[in-house]
This record gives C-alpha cells, structure tokens and sequence, in this order.
C-alpha cells in the first residue's frame, strides 16, 4: 500500500472513531430509500451521488436485466441531502464476475467526504444485510495501490470485510506501470456459508456498467483496459 493510500486509511479511521459521538445524533436525522421502488429517484439508478445525468445503452441494458432478479441501490439522505449510496445484487447478476451460491454482492457503496465521521458507510452495510437477511453472506471487490480513493481495501476491512485472494495489474491507459491490486473480499453471516468464488481474468476486461467505476472500461477503448502482473 502507497503511503498516500496508508495516511488516507488512518485519516478515515481516526475521524470515524473521534466522531462517533455524534452517531445517535446522526441516525436520528437519515433516512435510507430503495430508489428501485422510488421513481422520485430515478435518475440516481443510472448515475452517482455527483456529475450529469444521462443514461446510456450498457447501464440501461444491465439494469433491465438486473432490476426484476433482484437489484437494490439506495440511497442514504441526511437532513434533507443526499449524502450517501449503495447498490448490491444477487451473485448471478452482478457486474463483477463472483458466483456463490445465494450470496450477494455489493456492486458499490459511496458516501461524499463531507458527510465523513457519521458511520453512514456502517448504516448502509446493515441496511443491505438486514434487507438481505436470508443470504449466506456477502462478496465485493477491493483496491489497493489504486490511485482512485474508492473501493479502498482498508475502507472494506473496517466494514466488516476479509480477503480471499487477489490478482495484480495495471492500467494500458492510466498511470502507466503502477501495479495495484483487485481484492475478492467476504463477509459471512451464516454459519458454514461457502465464500464466493471468482474469475480472475475477467477483471482484466474492465467494468462497462458504471462510467464513474475505478475499474470503468470506456467504450472506446477495444480489448482488455488492464494486464495482470
């Protein structure tokens, strides 16, 4: 891990923990909205938390297919503004290549750094396993060495999350010979769950589905966006 990425972990860590404090103060003043069962939302389904609205065909042609198999992104809204998101599926029809047996898994979990110290990253994650709470547990992705600050292996960690294996690789078009890391990362909550597995190499495709993912193949682009190491 760089020592930008170890000094942004323990800033995340040390904030979270002198804030918690305010954690029932917080609770007090969110909300969490299913924005799939919410159409005043709609446009949050197809895009982020910032940056412009518009849909396009492999987003849209993802959740036609996701959406009636069981697709979730919500979004946490705190006295009044939206703040924070998450958006998770079952095993069979996420956009990452995992498979496990009825496991969910979390696509992505964002909330702005303004809204930092507030366990808000915590209230999401209890929020899908509670509304998940017939699975055998849950698998996401993580980074690490990765210029990007989301998806950070530590931030995953602090929620809950373990690693089962990983791969090495860089970027043809982005910071050119830095090596980073995709971690598979776990979290049962049965017992005797059988984790996740996962096809390395399908990583080095890149993720289509979301322009504003770390790992964001751009259409333009033709062939594989990472090579292993």
């Amino acid at each position: 891990m760089s020592s930008y990425a170890k000094a942004l972990c323990r800033d995340l860590i040390s904030q979270s923990d002198e804030l918690s404090m305010n954690k029932m103060k917080s609770v007090s003043q969110t909300k969490i909205i299913d924005i799939t069962e919410v159409s005043e939302y709609e446009k949050y389904v197809y895009r982020c938390l910032v940056g412009p609205f518009r849909r396009y065909k492999k987003r849209q042609e993802y959740l036609e297919k996701a959406i009636p198999k069981g697709f979730h992104k919500k979004l946490l809204i705190f006295d009044g503004e939206i703040v924070g998101q998450i958006e998770y599926v079952p095993a069979e029809v996420s956009y990452y290549p995992i498979m496990g047996d009825n496991i969910i898994v979390m696509n992505c979990i964002w909330v702005l750094r303004k809204a930092k110290g507030h366990n808000f990253g915590k209230l999401l994650l209890q929020d899908m396993i509670k509304s998940e709470k017939d699975s055998a547990g849950f698998a996401t992705i993580a980074l690490e060495n990765h210029w990007s600050p989301w998806f950070m292996k530590c931030q995953m960690e602090k929620l809950g999350f373990k690693p089962l294996d990983s791969i090495k690789v860089t970027h043809k078009a982005k910071h050119k010979g830095q090596v980073f890391s995709i971690y598979l990362m776990w979290m049962p909550t049965t017992e005797n769950a059988k984790p996740p597995k996962w096809k390395k190499e399908k990583f080095l495709e890149g993720i289509t589905f979301c322009t504003a993912h770390p790992l964001y193949h751009p259409q333009t682009w033709k062939g594989n966006i990472f090579e292993a190491k």
